[in-house]
């Protein structure tokens, strides 16, 4: 048989100091809402808008493949429903030969660079799906009950510990929850159903009292 592998065009996607770059809450006015709010209150949200989002597909069980991740970004590949994070850099297992790679904004384009020069030759596909999801932080001591006020999936310490990651029905719609520290929790969102989540977290957290974040 010949060479199946393909040349892949890697073009620059995030637009130039020329073009503004919003969020998908930017009407929300987040920013006029920080400090506002119950002194201890007992959820606080930040969005962690305009991250670089890239899938990454490829073949776990190949060394290869493995290695090349690791010299590329110096995380092990993530097993079934985890993630590992490297500062503000994590990796997602999504499936059997799939993975999520979130990075600094603006970062993207040379992460996807470098992840092809340590994977050529082999069969992988990246691509830059920023523009259609972003990251909603959650923290705090009440941030499970409003979890569980959200989604039918157990989100007990002892069974969803830190380190976990799974995709699930939140307020009758899809999305993914990540735990990320003890009271720490992030939901990944897609971008055009950042309104009904916003509106959903503020009603769910109403009774324990919610605050803004920078």
């Amino acid at each position: 048989m010949g060479d199946l592998m393909t040349t892949a065009n890697v073009y620059q996607q995030r637009p130039g100091s020329g073009a503004k770059a919003e969020s998908s809450l930017h009407h929300a006015n987040l920013a006029g809402l920080i400090g506002k709010g119950r002194k201890n209150p007992g959820v606080t949200v930040r969005e962690k808008k305009l991250l670089g989002h890239l899938t990454l597909r490829g073949d776990a069980k190949d060394p290869a493949f493995a290695e090349g991740v690791h010299k590329a970004l110096g995380l092990e590949l993530p097993v079934a429903l985890s993630l590992v994070a490297n500062a503000d850099t994590s990796l997602q297992w999504m499936g059997p030969d799939e993975w999520l790679l979130i990075v600094p904004g603006g970062q993207e384009f040379a992460v996807e660079q470098a992840l092809r020069a340590a994977l050529a030759g082999l069969h992988i596909s990246v691509v830059n799906v920023s523009g259609g999801q972003q990251l909603l932080e959650l923290s705090g001591p009440k941030v499970r009950e409003v979890l569980m006020k959200s989604t039918s999936y157990d989100v007990h310490p002892d069974n969803f510990p830190v380190g976990k990651a799974v995709g699930t029905v939140f307020a009758k719609s899809q999305l993914v929850i990540r735990h990320t520290g003890e009271d720490t929790w992030e939901l990944l969102i897609r971008r055009s159903f950042s309104d009904y989540w916003w509106l959903w977290l503020q009603d769910a957290a109403a009774e324990y009292g919610l605050s803004v974040e920078a």
